[in-house]
């Protein structure tokens, strides 16, 4: 009986850690094993941080030693070197056309639009006669005149007829030279004086110069810096004394 409850029982296997003979024992080789691992994992930290440092540590040092290059050279170095490869890629391109038979100037021009030609005409003619702005009445009174003669349309068949006429003592006339009734102007010429005094005048109508002070305003102030006092005054507090002042102003303030 004893037998067969024996061999009617189910073989059970247990599987037993090894740690279970000596738990304290297995506990601290984990924790050795997981301080070495932190260790580790720290030293390759450690490891690659330097490598980014030392990689830093060059790349500084190459931008140093090229912002140092750079200040060495001229101050317009990036233009003269814009507008050394512009011509060089200019003879390069002439070079071409001229083995192709073509006319540069006239290939250069198809790429060019009406608006950017134009654009460049008015840059160069502003280069020749730059406007600086009005600073004295001399200089504006150049700058007319320059104005003036360029707009000259001279006929050299009427100006050698008149030098015979006079002779060269009047035609080249100096301090002392008379020239009342020696000298008379023709109409056509007379004709043109007074279309561009009406030139003048139509231009003149269009400008219009901002004035410093509304001259149908009360004078409130002695010099400039008070008027911008008063004005500043007027403009932050001037809704609040706006009876007073009208009080003042018609005598009937207490």
């Amino acid at each position: 009986m004893a037998g067969n409850e024996s061999t009617g029982l189910k073989k059970t296997e247990i599987s037993v850690s090894p740690c279970t003979s000596s738990e304290p024992e297995c506990s601290t080789a984990a924790a050795a094993q997981s301080v070495e691992e932190k260790r580790k994992s720290r030293l390759e930290r450690l490891r690659n941080l330097k490598l980014a440092r030392n990689e830093a540590r060059k790349l500084n040092r190459a931008e140093v030693v090229e912002e140092d290059r750079k200040k060495k050279l001229p101050d317009n170095w990036e233009n003269r070197k814009k507008r050394a490869e512009w011509e060089l890629s200019e003879i390069e391109k002439r070079k071409q056309c001229e083995a192709e038979g073509e006319d540069y100037d006239r290939v250069k021009l198809l790429d060019v639009s009406a608006v950017e030609a134009e654009t460049k005409e008015r840059a160069k003619r502003r280069k020749k006669n730059p406007d600086m702005g009005f600073s004295t009445y001399e200089e504006a009174s150049i700058r007319q005149n320059q104005r003036l003669v360029k707009q000259i349309k001279p006929d050299m068949e009427a100006y050698e007829k008149q030098r015979e006429e006079l002779g060269n003592e009047t035609f080249y006339a100096t301090v002392n030279t008379i020239l009342p009734g020696k000298v008379k102007d023709t109409p056509e010429g007379i004709q043109r004086l007074v279309e561009d005094l009406e030139r003048q005048k139509d231009k003149a109508k269009k400008f219009r110069r901002r004035r410093f002070y509304d001259e149908n305003k009360d004078v409130d102030y002695i010099n400039e810096r008070n008027s911008k006092f008063n004005a500043k005054a007027e403009r932050f507090y001037g809704k609040y004394t706006a009876e007073i002042k009208q009080n003042l102003e018609r005598g009937t303030a207490v």
